[in-house]
């Protein structure tokens, strides 16, 4: 009786977060919107595993790792399997991720650093009007990297805090930490930052029993996984690392730090509160070395694809399970000291302090996207979606697509595509694109977004020509005017910015198609959502 007594705030406190969650959900956030450009690329992924053809891209060919949230596809395809639809399944598991790191944020909290439950709720609560929901909207499965983030951390606080650490409890941790790495690549990085964290808490001496462990479950679990990706990739690393890891850049790391700050604000103050004496700056060092260690390998990607800094989003449970001890020793007695008045005045004071806080995290959902055009959406309608429907009334036939918008056209339309910027395509990413390489699918479409127009024509200057994307489209451009394609449009709300359409024009359906794109009426610019220009009937050979 005596013990559910105890548990009874806390489990009151749970099914409140709880609450919170699905409150905020079904009233702040838009779940009628269509996936992202760049989380459809998975979702892609995820239909061709769960139908029996393999990670692939394009059914029937070789493998190809562009689908970096491994272990989320995976999870996908198999709720697929089951009988779940994509987006069901997708949006399932980043809702269900949500729901449970909410509560592993309360818990550690609560049980292991023995917050109150005031400041264990304020935490949680943060994380509930986050960017996460957003994320689930859009499709994407940073939440599901977020929660294995959270479960591994919460680990590696208990080890801290154990003199002689349990078998077990090393062992979870590391296969959490191994679960981390195959959601996403980047998550081995931040398991061995956490278990670097925890050698200088507990020192080396104390902490050989938990490094054997770990070793051991990554040398062999984890070193099976990847010789067996290799094999059966190809590639020892996913096949965007190619493209994207270009080497080190300030400016990325700039930016990955940047939101890194920005997602988890307000608890900066308790790290810099953690300096205040030798006894807690060692805590704080330790305590950031997975936020800033993690924020900070970034610098070595490109930034692209970045849809509401989602990459450094792992940082924020793992801010929001770290700061309270930072704060301990601030005495609060005082306040038994005042009047009611007085009292009543700073409980006030707080409240409006922790709704700052809380309108803070939520207005996060506001700068998701430059070009968001509100708060409760991120992103208007999508031409791309509209036209990649339109193609699906053609597939089955075996036509090629070749784009460089590799996530809604593919994934709508069912077509066999060439993502032509290299994230799912092995030969690409290694090579560049070549018009060898065209000329072996021979694309019955070609779709390119670059930043000219009939009425703006590219200028082929070598600075221009030296820019991988202006390239790449150049190159398209110029194969379908020497192979004889029709342009059929170039959508756009400014000439300075479009969507080019190129058809072939020998195959059976090729006058029909091009009728019909060239007519299309609801192409919707996705930067801006306002209806498109045909900006093709300017070009001097139509």
């Amino acid at each position: 009786m005596t013990s559910i007594k105890k548990l009874s705030p806390d489990l009151l406190a749970a099914l409140l977060l709880l609450f919170s969650t699905f409150y905020y959900a079904f009233n702040f956030i838009d779940f009628s919107i269509p996936p992202f450009e760049d989380a459809a690329m998975i979702m892609r992924y995820a239909q061709h595993l769960a139908g029996g053809h393999g990670i692939v891209w394009n059914i029937g060919e070789q493998p190809v790792d562009g689908a970096t949230d491994f272990l989320f596809m995976a999870a996908s395809a198999a709720l697929i399997k089951l009988g779940f639809t994509v987006g069901q399944s997708v949006r399932g598991i980043g809702f269900a991720a949500h729901l449970l790191t909410v509560l592993i944020i309360y818990w550690t909290n609560r049980r292991i650093h023995n917050g109150n439950i005031a400041f264990s709720f304020l935490s949680g609560l943060y994380f509930v009007v986050g960017t996460g929901l957003s994320y689930v909207s859009a499709y994407f499965g940073t939440p599901f990297f977020a929660l294995a983030a959270a479960s591994t951390w919460s680990l590696g606080l208990l080890l801290m805090k154990e003199e002689t650490p349990r078998w077990w409890l090393s062992l979870a941790f590391a296969l959490s930490g191994l679960i981390t790495g195959l959601i996403r690549p980047e998550g081995v990085i931040l398991a061995g930052l956490m278990m670097l964290a925890i050698i200088l808490m507990r020192g080396l001496k104390n902490s050989v029993s938990i490094i054997i462990i770990f070793g051991a479950v990554f040398l062999t679990l984890g070193g099976t996984y990847f010789l067996w990706r290799w094999d059966y990739f190809g590639y020892p690393l996913p096949n965007p690392f190619y493209k994207k890891g270009g080497g080190w850049s300030w400016g990325t790391f700039n930016g990955s730090m940047f939101n890194t700050l920005r997602l988890s604000l307000p608890v900066l103050s308790a790290f810099i509160l953690g300096f205040r004496s030798k006894e807690t700056m060692k805590t704080t060092l330790v305590y950031m070395l997975p936020i800033v260690g993690f924020a900070a390998a970034f610098g070595m990607v490109s930034d692209e694809m970045n849809y509401g800094a989602r990459f450094q989003y792992a940082t924020v449970p793992l801010a929001l399970m770290s700061w309270i001890p930072l704060v301990r020793g601030f005495k609060f007695e005082a306040l038994n000291q005042v009047s009611v008045r007085e009292r009543g005045v700073y409980v006030i004071a707080l409240i409006g302090l922790s709704v700052g806080i809380l309108y803070y995290s939520w207005f996060q959902n506001c700068s998701l996207m430059s070009y968001q055009p509100s708060c409760d959406r991120p992103y208007e309608r999508d031409g791309r979606l509209e036209m990649a429907k339109l193609l699906a009334d053609f597939r089955g036939k075996g036509y090629v697509l070749a784009t460089t918008e590799a996530g809604l056209l593919p994934y709508y339309s069912g077509w066999t595509a060439i993502d032509t910027w290299g994230l799912n395509d092995q030969f690409i990413a290694h090579n560049g694109l070549t018009t060898e390489y065209l000329d072996e699918y021979k694309p019955h479409v070609i779709m390119f977004h670059d930043y000219y127009s009939p009425l703006v024509p590219p200028k082929l200057t070598e600075a221009n020509l030296a820019q991988p994307w202006f390239s790449m489209t150049i190159l398209l451009k110029t194969y379908a005017e020497e192979n004889g394609y029709v342009l059929a449009a170039v959508f756009g709300d400014s000439p300075y910015d479009t969507h080019y359409y190129y058809v072939r024009s020998d195959f059976e359906d090729s006058e029909r198609l091009v009728e019909r794109i060239s007519t299309f009426r609801d192409y919707y610019f996705p930067t801006t959502g306002k209806r498109s220009i045909n900006y093709a009937k300017y070009d001097d050979g139509q």
